[in-house]
């Protein structure tokens, strides 16, 4: 966190910096007085934390925000001030979380004043049912917004990492001459050079089938909507409509929670997706799983992606004997845990391993590796499970 100017003398500014941590009174020991825009940084954070138990239970704070939507704009309005914009995010969810500010984001003014994230949208997504008509508006602006933030951080690395492992899949190995790669066959029998002739004598040709238009592959992205899942159902909707937009795989994009909503024909345009889920609400994968089962027409060429925390709220031994039929019928079978920048969430240990016991590791996954983990299941290699997540993907 950037705090105001560098104080000349080190010590001093040792002192202002725990001042501004420890948030002032006795009990912090500095001694050390703010001023100017210290005075006020420390006010927007006494405002959102307060002090001691009372910032804990919303009782007896020294600062607070307050009940009304002015106050609290001009709050959100400092925080972008003194704050750069990671921060400012996290002081916003700090906000929603600890003083109950949710409401307030049904009003029109609290939308426009408020600096726009994954997590919001997650949050906007969860008073959909509650917001009134004057402020759906304002919360599809604020909503597009992020999505096509996403969109230009995700879509060109993402279209150009799975065209790639498209063509590969398609590579064969007795391709016409047309067909023939020419630099991958070369390095592939540069041991065969003659060196009295000056030239490589292939004995093993690589090349790709013909370019064709028809469907190459299948994807089956199955999420999670339960409200612990909001950031991976983001990622997921501007995933979907990416890979949509790919005239060689064809996409489907299905939500659950206790019921299965499939979503594909909306994927199009990933701000509609987002305002088709529910999120919140039980889990019930097996019933997820079996709705996708029934839509793979191609198993060797289907990937199946199903992005959930694994608490499951259906049969547990029907989840697991669908994911073993589909993995034997030549479906490629990815479990995400998350899919999103936050890490590994809390999940269910037992079926992750019950999973990775039937070759389905699960792990979470960043939004930046997807393209890779889905490079990989398309070409059909190992999928490039993050170290720090390998514990947990085997369940321990």
């Amino acid at each position: 966190m950037t705090i105001g100017a560098t104080d000349a003398d080190p010590a001093r500014e040792r002192l202002r910096r725990w001042r501004l941590v420890l948030g002032g009174g006795e009990a912090d020991g500095t001694g050390h007085e703010l001023t100017g825009r210290d005075a006020a940084m420390d006010g927007t954070l006494a405002a959102l934390y307060g002090k001691g138990d009372g910032a804990r239970t919303g009782r007896d704070r020294s600062a607070g925000l307050g009940a009304s939507a002015p106050s609290v704009a001009r709050w959100l309005g400092d925080i972008r001030t003194y704050f750069p914009s990671s921060v400012v995010q996290v002081m916003q969810r700090d906000a929603i979380d600890r003083l109950g500010l949710a409401t307030l984001l049904l009003e029109p003014e609290m939308l426009e004043a408020v600096e726009a994230d994954v997590h919001l949208v997650g949050t906007l997504l969860s008073l959909d049912k509650a917001m009134p008509e004057t402020t759906k508006e304002t919360a599809r602006v604020v909503v597009r917004k992020v999505v096509e933030d996403l969109e230009k951080r995700l879509a060109t690395r993402t279209r150009a990492t799975l065209t790639g492992a498209l063509d590969r899949s398609a590579r064969v190995a007795r391709p016409r001459h047309h067909d023939i790669d020419w630099n991958r066959t070369i390095a592939a029998n540069l041991k065969h050079y003659l060196p009295e002739y000056g030239t490589v004598v292939p004995q093993r040709l690589i090349g790709y089938g013909r370019a064709s238009q028809s469907v190459k592959k299948e994807v089956i992205l199955c999420v999670d909507q339960s409200g612990s899942m909001a950031a991976s159902v983001v990622f997921a909707s501007v995933f979907g409509a990416v890979l949509a937009s790919m005239r060689s795989i064809s996409t489907r994009l299905v939500v659950f929670d206790t019921a299965v909503v499939d979503l594909t024909d909306q994927l199009d345009d990933p701000v509609d997706v987002l305002f088709g889920t529910r999120l919140g609400g039980g889990t019930d994968i097996n019933r997820a799983l079996a709705y996708c089962q029934s839509q793979i027409t191609r198993p060797a060429e289907t990937v199946v992606v199903l992005i959930s925390d694994l608490y499951e709220g259906g049969i547990r031994d029907e989840m697991l004997k669908r994911v073993a039929a589909m993995k034997a019928s030549g479906v490629q079978f990815v479990a995400l845990l998350a899919l999103s920048d936050e890490g590994t969430p809390a999940y269910d240990r037992e079926h992750a391993a019950a999973l990775a016991g039937l070759g389905a590791p699960a792990f979470a996954c960043t939004p930046d590796l997807f393209p890779d983990v889905m490079a990989a299941a398309i070409e059909k290699r190992p999928l490039p499970v993050p170290d720090p997540d390998t514990k947990a993907a085997n369940g321990t």
